[in-house]
């Protein structure tokens, strides 16, 4: 659980590069400036945590590109308090960023490996969350309803149940569609009123459904 003055570092060099691509969201620069990237993967890809690129971990997943973290995180414009439910816990990393933006974090993961890794990892780093193994589409209605949504897996469609579990006047960021996905950002104006904005394109692992638990 090292975090030396030499990742600390590099982790000033790769906030530096988000900024000049384009994230200029300072709290969300300063969040990602607290995670110690390294420490959600193998250590055998300790000289490329701070790389600006996506990464395996277990179970055939990745861990995102820096960049499409701060991408998704900044348009959730998530302020202290919010709850924001995250749809594909990972290794944990985006978690931990959320937990940093003062978020109360919700965050579901469906396959049971990654689901126990970032457990252990987030419980050892301090983060305080709740999550859940099982379907990311069906969401948490025990929790709802949630200020903010980020889905880090490409979907085929937005999971109605996820629609309906955001409160109106929140936000939901989701990348869909088949191969290269369109980021989408979900504006709820009210219960039955929403607007729809597609800010690029991203390639992220697929969004599996209905998993047994």
């Amino acid at each position: 659980m090292t975090d030396s003055e030499r990742h600390i570092g590099k982790r000033k060099l790769l906030i530096e590069s988000l900024r000049e691509k384009g994230i200029q969201c300072e709290r969300t620069l300063r969040a990602m400036m607290q995670v110690p990237r390294h420490l959600f993967l193998d250590s055998s890809l300790e000289d490329l945590a701070y790389s600006d690129q996506a990464l395996p971990i277990a179970a055939g997943q990745t861990i995102s590109q820096p960049y499409t973290v701060a991408f998704q995180t900044m348009h959730l414009e998530i302020q202290p308090g919010e709850k924001v439910l995250e749809i594909g816990t990972g290794s944990g990393y985006q978690a931990s960023v959320l937990f940093h933006m003062g978020a109360k974090v919700f965050t579901i993961e469906r396959q049971w490996e990654l689901f126990r890794f970032s457990k252990l990892i987030l419980t050892k780093l301090g983060i305080r969350y709740t999550g859940k193994f099982g379907d990311g589409t069906e969401g948490m209605p025990t929790y709802a309803p949630f200020d903010k949504i980020i889905v880090t897996a490409g979907a085929s469609r937005v999971p109605p149940k996820l629609l309906q579990q955001l409160k109106p006047g929140g936000k939901l960021i989701i990348p869909v569609g088949e191969g290269i996905q369109k980021m989408t950002l979900i504006s709820k104006k009210s219960e039955k009123i929403f607007t729809a904005k597609v800010l690029g394109d991203f390639k992220f692992v697929p969004l599996l459904e209905d998993k047994s638990v």
